[in-house]
């Protein structure tokens, strides 16, 4: 009997991890749109998420060094600069873009665009040489590709504005995971973990994000009833307390795919994600009042069925391998490697490993 209760046992923890995962993906993603309605300050909103998830990460690194006994990384700022700063810079625009959609297209138009984030990061792992090639991955792209476009073909609620911003942020989607993925597989620099890299991340995507905020919004925001206005106290603390909100289920949703994957397995979180790209779209059909047409449902089908190819060629071809696993969900904006506290890989090009500094 004990078999079956261990797989029992193990099924239900599987699930569990899922659906603690889908509260923060979907939830943040329905937040967002709920709050633009409003709230018309998508970047200002990015910069306070930025805030709240590192200061959540300082948090969680302060509770596993005491937990563990063992001081986290911290780089030193030559490498920060020279190793972080492109990620953060791509991770930034790709977040900020997003949000910023939220103000002209639907939930259903966004997440479908945002699939197609699966393309880019297949290109650039093939520019970066991250990815082998194979035929199969010209069917992988015209799937993906004539899939969004049957869904955006004759769309009632279709917005070029929004949609551009979703395509350009997908692309940039692209560069980031790619540049993560590269930064996270250098085991010398010691960020194998999620937390770390958020850590990291945090400040220099504030950095590069804030410049963009300030020609787009700064007058706007200091001018704002909703928050330096303010004529009550309540007005201000509810503004606040909704943007504390938002920060916490990112920063949830990055503690709960690590969680998710160091449990399960990276295959996990790539299937969890194409379901939640479904529940998605049917929570947004039925509670959002999205509107898709049979033509909208059959492109989404199509584009699922290239995303959910991709997956197989990767678990194929990965197969037996025992080196970092690179995970994305459908929606192009989830990663993270098996590799979480003792990675161990030899710098290539008899590159000396980079001292980092414990505290």
């Amino acid at each position: 009997m004990a078999c079956p209760t261990q797989f029992i046992c193990k099924a239900l923890r599987s699930v569990g991890l899922v659906l603690f995962y889908y509260v923060f993906s979907i939830g943040i993603t329905f937040y967002n749109k709920w709050l633009m309605k409003d709230f018309h300050f998508p970047l200002f909103m990015t910069l306070v998420h930025l805030v709240i998830i590192f200061c959540f990460s300082t948090l969680t690194r302060f509770a596993m060094q005491c937990w563990m006994g063992k001081p986290r990384v911290t780089l030193p700022w030559k490498v920060y600069l020279s190793k972080v700063a492109p990620t953060a810079l791509a991770t930034a625009l790709d977040i900020g873009l997003s949000n910023w959609s939220f103000l002209f297209i639907t939930i259903s138009l966004y997440t479908m665009t945002k699939s197609s984030a699966v393309l880019f990061i297949l290109f650039f792992s093939l520019v970066f040489k991250l990815e082998e090639p194979n035929p199969f991955l010209i069917l992988v792209v015209l799937l993906i590709t004539s899939g969004l476009f049957m869904f955006t073909l004759k769309s009632t609620q279709f917005n070029l504005e929004g949609f551009i911003m979703v395509l350009l942020a997908s692309f940039i989607g692209g560069i980031r995971w790619t540049l993560t993925q590269v930064l996270m597989q250098k085991a010398e620099l010691g960020l194998q973990n999620p937390i770390d890299t958020m850590y990291h991340l945090q400040p220099l995507m504030f950095l590069g994000l804030f410049p963009l905020f300030l020609l787009n919004e700064g007058l706007s925001v200091s001018t704002t009833e909703k928050l330096f206005r303010v004529s009550e106290l309540s007005h201000l603390l509810y503004s606040l307390l909704t943007l504390s909100v938002g920060g916490m289920l990112a920063f949830g949703l990055g503690f709960s795919e690590f969680l998710l994957v160091s449990r399960t397995s990276s295959l996990t979180l790539s299937i969890a994600g194409i379901f939640k790209e479904v529940c998605t779209l049917l929570l947004a059909v039925e509670f959002m009042g999205d509107k898709m047409s049979t033509v909208n449902w059959l492109g989404f089908a199509v584009c699922l069925s290239g995303i959910s190819l991709h997956i197989g060629l990767k678990t194929y071809y990965n197969k037996g391998k025992t080196h970092s696993d690179y995970a994305c969900s459908p929606n192009g904006t989830k990663f993270t490697t098996h590799l979480l506290e003792k990675c161990v890989e030899t710098p290539q090009n008899n590159e000396k490993p980079v001292t980092v500094q414990k505290h």
